[in-house]
């Protein structure tokens, strides 16, 4: 069961260089990851009756070209797998010459011409996600529901493995963020795409419209009034960083690298 939506970039959604900002990315994937499964019949509408929701807890994202404001971009997603209580979300990246009216979102023959004549594909990405239980805030095994019936498609995405992140312990430099009323979203936690806001807040790395690579993990929630430290380790090709909340807990890692 594949999905297709398309976005035009707005011109509050670039940065001084005229590039889509990563965390303005991130979170047109996690949308598209949303709505289709919300069309799919398994999302969030869904499992909200059970006192459940969706969590992101890893992403790993592959960009050739990083689009500017008034480019359209065109989101091909689709659940590869779901198992041992995670949930494997693909998607693919294109660029569009035109914005497709698409009535939905389902995937159809038509649409898969319409990309191959008009759009050519700039990245890819693979994210996990899982199932949270809202009042003990556990992640819990709910594959077993009738709603996750027949909703993966078999095709599989090939992305190289990411590189194992260790711990930073000579850190180049370091920023502090209290968490704050537009940090949170509707799960009551501190939205996923803030942590990499303040990674690049904390010190962007510059692709110069060169290639990159995004792997993310996210580790521990964060919650309203929670400090937030973002340290980094600089390298010449590559910034790998390391959140941390008060106790010294990592909340969530992340490696940037340019190619």
């Amino acid at each position: 069961m594949r999905h297709i939506y398309s976005y035009e970039i707005q011109y509050q959604e670039v940065d001084a260089d005229r590039r889509l900002r990563l965390y303005t990315l991130e979170n047109y994937l996690l949308n598209v990851g949303g709505r289709a499964a919300d069309d799919g019949g398994f999302g969030t509408k869904a499992l909200l009756p059970y006192g459940y929701t969706w969590i992101i807890t890893r992403l790993n994202l592959t960009m050739d070209y990083i689009p500017t404001h008034g480019d359209i971009i065109t989101i091909e997603s689709w659940v590869e797998h779901n198992a041992h209580m995670l949930s494997i979300r693909d998607y693919r990246i294109y660029l569009s010459s035109s914005r497709p009216d698409f009535t939905d979102g389902r995937w159809q023959e038509e649409k898969a011409q319409w990309l191959n004549n008009n759009a050519r594909l700039i990245g890819q990405a693979k994210s996990t996600w899982a199932v949270l239980d809202l009042e003990k805030r556990e992640i819990v095994n709910a594959f077993d529901l009738d709603i996750f019936n027949n909703v993966c498609d078999p095709q599989i995405l090939e992305m190289p493995k990411a590189e194992r992140l260790t711990p930073i312990l000579q850190p180049t430099g370091s920023g502090k963020h209290t968490i704050c009323y537009s940090d949170v979203d509707y799960n009551g936690h501190c939205n996923s795409c803030k942590y990499l806001e303040w990674m690049l807040n904390t010190r962007r790395i510059n692709p110069n419209g060169s290639a990159i690579r995004l792997d993310i993990n996210y580790v521990k929630e964060m919650h309203l009034g929670e400090v937030i430290e973002t340290i980094y380790l600089e390298q010449p090709d590559s910034i790998q960083y390391q959140q941390k909340n008060e106790a010294g807990q990592t909340c969530c890692s992340s490696k940037m690298k340019i190619f």
